[in-house]
């Protein structure tokens, strides 16, 4: 799932290739990613792109003061087309394909979605704030505004919550997925299972540092990098998730995961538990 650090590069790459661009057309292919009807997809014909902007882990692409908002969700991605097929794709399940900007020019933008678990959204709204998974955002961790005492407001507020979901929570911190709540912590070297408001006035200051050092590094690796080299970035520098058996950077112990019903994390025992294996529940019911 692309989070902050991709749909921040996404945002300057398809810039560069759309700003000034006249919308010959917007094509749907799966109709069950559009989530509006008031502006019609429509409305986005023969407007020109004005500006792309990001909000969490949502892209918006300005036509014309007309937004079209993508949240790519688990298995969406866009992928620029120097040409594309001059006539509309066909509506299909089989295919990936999910909705496609056409440009003046010739070019465009296709937007796919792999596996049968469609998720990815597409809205048109006059306002990027109609949407409702915009509205609820909680502060940009990479903003100005969050403070330390921003970020223990959250905590505080969030009580018990194992501080591994407070920061993945879109409606607390924009932005923060899977992927980097799990980088995070570990750079922190603090448990995902950790109370949210147990924190030390020293573990909250490494928190917050943990957060801006490690989003704000994969900003600037992540900067001017084409949207098809993205996903490689990413995997590249994961220091514990998605590396589960794999030796921890750091320290050199073996990566350990807890599985969910639809995902799982990954952290370092030694880095981050004081070499206490937690518990993963699902697998335990197998080994009864």
């Amino acid at each position: 799932m692309p989070e902050l650090p991709e749909v921040e590069a996404l945002v300057q790459d398809l810039a560069h290739r759309l700003e000034g661009r006249a919308v010959v057309r917007v094509d749907i292919a799966a109709f069950s990613c559009l989530k509006t009807y008031d502006p019609p997809i429509s409305a986005l014909s023969g407007g020109l792109v004005d500006g792309v902007a990001r909000h969490g882990k949502f892209l918006d692409i300005d036509v014309s003061g007309t937004h079209l908002v993508l949240h790519l969700a688990r298995a969406g991605w866009v992928r620029w087309k120097d040409e594309v097929p001059p006539l509309p794709p066909r509506p299909s399940n089989k295919s990936p394909l999910a909705a496609r900007i056409v440009l003046d020019n010739g070019a465009g933008l296709d937007i796919t979605e792999a596996g049968t678990r469609k998720s990815l959204a597409l809205y048109v709204v006059r306002d990027p704030f109609d949407v409702d998974g915009i509205a609820r955002l909680g502060p940009d961790p990479l903003s100005d505004d969050f403070t330390v005492q921003v970020l223990g407001d959250i905590l505080q507020q969030a009580g018990r919550a194992q501080v591994k979901g407070v920061l993945r929570h879109q409606g607390t911190i924009a932005g923060i997925g899977n992927a980097y709540s799990d980088e995070v912590l570990h750079a922190a070297k603090m448990s995902p299972f950790k109370p949210a408001n147990s924190l030390g006035e020293a573990e909250l200051q490494t928190l917050h540092d943990a957060i801006r050092t490690v989003l704000g590094d994969a900003v600037k690796r992540s900067s001017g990098l084409a949207a098809s080299q993205l996903k490689g970035e990413k995997k590249t520098h994961m220091a514990v998730h998605g590396r589960t058996g794999q030796p921890c950077p750091v320290c050199g112990d073996t990566v350990r995961e807890v599985s969910f019903a639809d995902s799982s994390l990954q952290y370092c025992a030694t880095c981050q538990t004081s070499g206490k294996p937690l518990a993963d529940r699902r697998m335990s019911r197998f080994l009864k």
